[in-house]
């Protein structure tokens, strides 16, 4: 039964990646080795983010239940480096802003799945007693994918050089709500108390807003030139 639940668990976290890989036609490209590239340069950037908040924001100590804003507004200010990071892997990368935005994306988050949510599933899923949190991981993981090919495409378009000025303010908003999407979410289940499946209902909410809205400014661009 524990491996039965570690294989839905498993099939629901990694099985979209595959299948947006196939989809996507990244495949046909042969892109694989380009993901893998994209999946050091997470690797890369995170280890720069995780000297740079040890060194300079130490551990908070105040009392229990008090959230600490301007800290947690500061350490999410850090995830720009993911901006630069994305920036970094479509910018070494030739060929359609699609196909740039689609590598950079899967490589990103597909490095994201494995390091972060890979040992809690193999250690935790297979437990003994059964536990909801590890689907909610599952489909926390998918979120996530979704988030990072809508961050992908607002850095593509922010960079551009032929970006119509009508769209600088729009495209800005979206960058900054996909940096701190980690902190407002924070914030609200602090301000509203929500629940474990309320947050990630209201994670899913926004993150498709954000995806959609980048979607409609990504189509628009590339159709009026």
């Amino acid at each position: 039964m524990t491996l039965f639940h570690f294989g839905n668990c498993f099939s629901l976290a990694y099985f979209p990646y595959f299948i947006t890989y196939k989809c996507s036609g990244l495949s046909e490209y042969n892109a694989f080795w380009r993901c893998v590239q994209a999946g050091a340069t997470y690797l890369f950037v995170q280890l720069c983010k995780m000297l740079f908040l040890a060194t300079f924001f130490p551990t908070w100590e105040g009392g229990a239940g008090v959230y600490d804003f301007v800290g947690e507004f500061m350490k999410a200010t850090v995830d720009l480096a993911d901006l630069l990071g994305l920036h970094l892997v479509m910018s070494r990368n030739a060929g359609k802003g699609e196909y740039k935005i689609m590598v950079a994306a899967m490589g990103w988050a597909t490095a994201e799945l494995i390091m972060s949510r890979c040992i809690p599933l193999w250690v935790g899923a297979r437990g003994i007693e059964f536990d909801w949190k590890y689907i909610q991981m599952s489909f926390d993981s998918n979120i996530s994918l979704v988030h990072y090919i809508a961050m992908a495409a607002v850095v593509w378009m922010f960079t551009r050089y032929d970006l119509p000025k009508s769209f600088r303010l729009p495209v800005t908003i979206l960058l900054g709500l996909c940096v701190y999407k980690g902190f407002l979410m924070e914030l609200f289940v602090h301000v509203f108390l929500l629940g474990s499946w309320t947050a990630l209902l209201v994670k899913a909410v926004l993150t498709g807003a954000i995806s959609l809205c980048s979607l409609f400014l990504f189509v628009t661009l590339v159709h009026s030139n």
